[in-house]
């Protein structure tokens, strides 16, 4: 066994093929982050949805992975834009507004995926059983890989958030959290780039910190 320091990262992988998840290789997807949705949500806290869902916007923003941001039913003047804590952290990200729950049967939110040209997608959307699991069952069935980021979603119910996750399993997605999206793609401490990660992951335990801190369980 080597007494050797390692300092040094283990040779890159090629990011555009490899069959893990790579800055380069995947596209992230928010739908329906929007007060509406938040407000309907039994399955968890919106606190909770917003220490995946900020995370998932910050790994976005800081690895410059393609985003897509939808939402539903603005335009009609029904529903408010997404949340500002989400855009807050997506600049220079537009919003595509739909009319229906299905973001995949909406034309434009369709260009914007196949325009990334990336058959991996990282996708987040409020509420799991509808605007995450309809998108998600449909780009299955065309040949895309869907990765539900489980903490960063919430159902009507625990029962409905359970059963949608089931189904979309079921059907051949790959559930993911925040934090092990993040590992995948910063992948090696000693690369430049770790430090982008460090700034990440510091803040999530921050704010998972107040979280717990907030509602007594600091273990939560």
């Amino acid at each position: 066994m080597s007494t050797e320091p390692k300092l040094m990262p283990e040779p890159v992988r090629n990011p555009a093929d490899d069959h893990l998840l790579t800055p380069e290789n995947c596209a992230i997807v928010f739908i329906d982050f929007q007060e509406g949705q938040y407000a309907t949500v039994g399955s968890t806290s919106r606190a909770e949805i917003d220490l995946g869902a900020i995370t998932l916007a910050k790994l976005a923003h800081s690895y410059a992975v393609p985003t897509i941001l939808s939402t539903v039913a603005v335009d009609m003047g029904v529903n408010r834009p997404t949340v500002p804590e989400l855009t807050n952290e997506l600049p220079g990200v537009g919003e595509i507004d739909r009319t229906g729950v299905n973001a995949w049967e909406d034309a434009e939110f369709r260009k914007a995926i196949e325009l990334t040209g990336r058959k991996k997608i990282v996708m987040a959307g409020l509420w799991t059983e509808v605007c995450l699991s309809f998108p998600t069952l449909d780009m299955l069935d065309e040949g895309y890989e869907i990765y539900p980021v489980i903490d960063a979603v919430g159902g009507v119910s625990t029962v409905t958030h359970e059963t949608a996750i089931q189904r979309m399993v079921q059907a051949g997605a790959q559930p993911i959290t925040s934090l092990a999206f993040g590992c995948e793609l910063m992948r090696n401490w000693a690369r430049d780039d770790a430090d982008l990660y460090r700034v990440i992951i510091n803040d999530y335990f921050r704010r998972k910190r107040a979280i717990g801190a907030a509602s007594g369980d600091l273990f939560r």
